[in-house]
């Protein structure tokens, strides 16, 4: 059984894995011209967006240059289901290939999904919530610890939590996630408040407000305290103002008149020394040495 086996080489790459795949089937890679019509997609790969324009610019490459990289396929029925290179296929679709060059490999479905996961994450292919998904997958299927599974794919323990944690959000919240209307960070925030119902509605409203991760976080701190909007700011009363404008020109100076975290203050900003001597004068009603003279 292959699982027993690979989790010893766990957090090899992309063609380290591909080897030792070979390895432990024992079966040696064929590298061969296949038919595009008798290749499947892996209705388990974990990416399942593909960029249009980044498909169709690569089939026009692929008709320029043909396909330089193989597609890395498995038996499977009278099939071929791919392992890695999805991506290459669509675009040889586009292209309207008849054929292809694969690599037939012998895996199982642990070494499948391990293999066309890391490959997606190593090219950033991934959008937060399929590679969540792909990781729990993963680990499901390899019976795989989150230590084990941080191993396979070359991250932290912390990180693999984190991305896993993803899939305890909602629904609503997690296709905010999945069409980019929301971050990994907006994400995280989002997770803070405990409640459900409050969970989509902070989303929905930093999805709505195009909130950066710094305010998601602020007002997720409110929605967890039971607050559903951050308090409003209270007008600043007309005499502070009033007063403010006639101690400005009394003062010859800048003045404020506010309310702060709760305190009434007034603020007068001065220059330097001699200029903070000749306010307090004004204020203590002092003569200066020029008066008096």
């Amino acid at each position: 059984m292959a699982t027993t086996k690979s989790k010893g080489g766990l957090g090899k790459g992309l063609n380290a894995l591909i080897e030792e795949a070979t390895v432990e089937s024992g079966t040696m890679t064929v590298q061969e011209e296949l038919p595009l019509k008798d290749i499947q997609p892996n209705p388990d790969q974990p990416r399942e967006n593909f960029d249009e324009a980044e498909l169709a610019d690569l089939a026009d490459s692929i008709k320029q240059e043909g396909l330089l990289q193989p597609i890395i396929v498995r038996k499977k029925g009278q099939k071929y289901q791919i392992v890695a290179g999805e991506r290459r296929w669509n675009a040889c679709k586009l292209a309207k290939l008849d054929t292809v060059p694969v690599r037939i490999l012998d895996m199982d479905d642990e070494q499948t999904l391990r293999v066309a996961l890391i490959e997606n994450l190593q090219r950033s292919d991934l959008n937060a919530i399929e590679e969540a998904r792909g990781l729990q997958d993963l680990m499901k299927s390899g019976g795989l610890t989150q230590s084990e599974l941080a191993t396979a794919v070359s991250k932290s323990r912390s990180a693999i939590a984190n991305s896993l944690r993803l899939l305890d959000l909602p629904e609503e919240v997690q296709k905010l996630i999945y069409d980019g209307e929301l971050t990994a960070g907006h994400a995280r925030a989002v997770l803070s408040v405990p409640d459900e119902e409050k969970r989509i509605q902070l989303a929905q409203k930093i999805a709505k407000d195009s909130l950066s991760v710094r305010e998601a976080e602020s007002l997720a701190r409110l929605y967890a305290a039971g607050d559903m909007e951050p308090p409003k700011k209270v007008p600043t009363p007309r005499s502070f103002k009033v007063v403010a404008k006639e101690l400005r020109g009394q003062l010859n100076a800048p003045v404020h008149v506010k309310n702060s975290r709760g305190k009434n203050r007034i603020e007068i900003e001065f220059q330097d020394e001699e200029d903070l001597q000749r306010i307090y004068r004004l204020i203590a009603g002092v003569p200066s040495s020029s008066d008096a003279a």
